[in-house]
């Protein structure tokens, strides 16, 4: 089985700071970047998991974080990269700013074709709703505080999903 993965943490700190300006604090991120294989969704499953869990997520929150994350990652797996392991999927979880994170966001990039996303079926119009497939999305937007997809100008497609956390995490 063909895959690997880059398991980063980077603290980005400014460049230059100004006595007038203050600076944004750094943020930390972990990248993974693998084959497009389903048996790499555990791998993902763990990862977002400790992330929540070191956020001091509340048990409903990281669950519903992490099915975002699967249905995001499933999506670039299935229908971006249509299931080629030659084809990437990078997953980035960013906490920002650090040390004392106030959101975090989570951005799935795959290698496909892309698609338009306003060309996406209703889940909930009558005629969907027997359908096996077509709620990822739907999903996300509704565990996420916000969800945003874009194509990539070098193919393929970018789900940026943020989640705040809560004042006394």
């Amino acid at each position: 089985m063909f895959w690997f993965m880059v398991w980063r943490i980077t603290e980005r700190a400014p460049i230059t700071r100004s006595v007038d300006t203050a600076m944004p604090e750094p943020e930390t991120t972990v990248r993974l970047r693998f084959s497009s294989a389903f048996e790499m969704l555990d791998m993902v499953q763990l990862v977002s998991d400790q992330i929540g869990r070191r956020l001091r997520f509340d048990e409903d929150a990281l669950t519903w974080m992490e099915v975002a994350v699967r249905e995001s990652v499933i999506n670039a797996i299935k229908h971006g990269n249509r299931h080629d392991r030659a084809k990437q999927v990078t997953v980035e979880f960013t906490t920002r700013p650090s040390p004392s994170p106030e959101e975090l966001v989570i951005v799935v990039q795959d290698q496909g074709d892309g698609f338009d996303p306003e060309s996406l079926a209703d889940p909930l119009a009558p005629e969907n709703l027997l359908k096996s497939s077509g709620r990822g999305i739907f999903f996300m937007r509704s565990f996420m505080d916000d969800v945003q997809l874009a194509r990539l100008p070098e193919g393929g497609m970018e789900v940026r999903m943020v989640k705040r956390l809560a004042a006394d995490a």
